[in-house]
């Protein structure tokens, strides 16, 4: 006796689509959360334009910390030598095609770093071409030996430096490079969110990599050394931990609109390098950066105290750029 058997196949697959979505949504979901809350998430980093018609619209570019730090030397590098916004765009722009703004160890060839620099070809050993410092700097210099280089069209420019074999890949990345210059330096902003620093910050380390790009270029006043390791600028307000250390850099007087880029560069580097250098928050102008809140972005004399931050220890003077240590 044979038997009864339901000859329809089972219909699971639908279920267990639908369960995989859910789960997928739920996991955006939580990502979103915690991007979204007071240091949450991974670190990210995105650099802003707001438009002028002030309704809130803004052109934005985002950016890991590595990429970020990376960015924010190219253009503190060229800053500091004072070329103006298309030659930072133009390097940026490099840099992007070259590396996607990383500091390679590897390459067609031998070519290395953000801008894929040759040792073979004059362009450095490979421990400089490795230093994003030197890199951008040795870019700089070939890039203002082409003639009317600024007039260029900017993949022209870049070819006539680095000697590609797909010179036109460079003016795709001309929108956010734009983006990324007037980030770092002009009138726009670079805000990185995620968790604040797990380590203590060190104070000459950052010194020291300010004086490495910006020297001594006569617009700012740089701490000097104590002699001790560790500790450079002054201390602020104490509370929980003792006192905070931070490195104070202040234009000297006179230095005009070209002291005001350099201290846009050094702010925005700083929050660039926070991560590395266990940095918890810069202030400059009427505004603050502090790691682990307001979602990475740059609050209003540091959004503490009465009158939305006056009165508070953190915020800067005129002409200053605090950059605070975490502890």
């Amino acid at each position: 006796m044979s038997e009864n058997r339901d000859p329809r196949p089972r219909r699971r697959r639908p279920l267990r689509a639908a369960v995989g979505l859910l789960v997928l949504l739920a996991v955006i979901g939580y990502f979103a959360v915690q991007r979204a809350s007071n240091g949450g998430g991974a670190p990210y980093c995105t650099a802003r334009v707001y438009s002028g018609n002030y309704d809130g619209t803004s052109e934005s570019y985002e950016l890991s910390p590595e990429q970020a730090a990376n960015a924010a030397t190219i253009a503190a590098v060229g800053v500091a030598k004072g070329l103006p916004d298309r030659a930072v765009t133009i390097a940026l722009a490099t840099a992007m095609q070259e590396s996607a703004l990383r500091n390679l160890d590897h390459g067609d060839r031998d070519s290395l770093g953000l801008f894929q620099q040759r040792p073979s070809m004059g362009w450095g050993t490979p421990e400089q071409i490795r230093d994003p410092v030197y890199s951008a700097g040795i870019f700089y210099d070939r890039l203002v030996d082409v003639p009317g280089y600024s007039r260029l069209p900017l993949t022209v420019a870049a070819q006539k430096v680095q000697r590609s074999g797909f010179p036109q890949a460079y003016a795709k990345h001309e929108p956010d490079a734009t983006v990324l210059t007037a980030a770092f330096g002009g009138d726009g902003i670079l805000e990185c969110g995620g968790p604040e620093p797990t380590g203590p910050g060190d104070p000459e380390k950052v010194r020291s990599e300010m004086i490495r790009i910006f020297g001594k270029d006569g617009l700012h006043t740089i701490p000097p050394q104590t002699g001790q390791a560790g500790q450079a600028g002054r201390n602020s307000a104490g509370g929980k931990g003792g006192p905070e250390v931070e490195v104070t850099l202040t234009e000297k007087a006179n230095g005009g609109e070209a002291a005001m880029r350099r201290s846009r560069a050094m702010a925005h580097w700083a929050v660039a390098n926070a991560k590395e250098l266990g940095i918890s928050r810069v202030s400059y102008g009427l505004r603050a950066w502090i790691a682990g809140q307001a979602r990475g972005q740059w609050q209003h004399k540091g959004g503490t105290g009465p009158k939305d931050g006056d009165g508070d220890p953190h915020n800067a003077n005129p002409g200053e750029v605090r950059i605070f240590m975490a502890r």
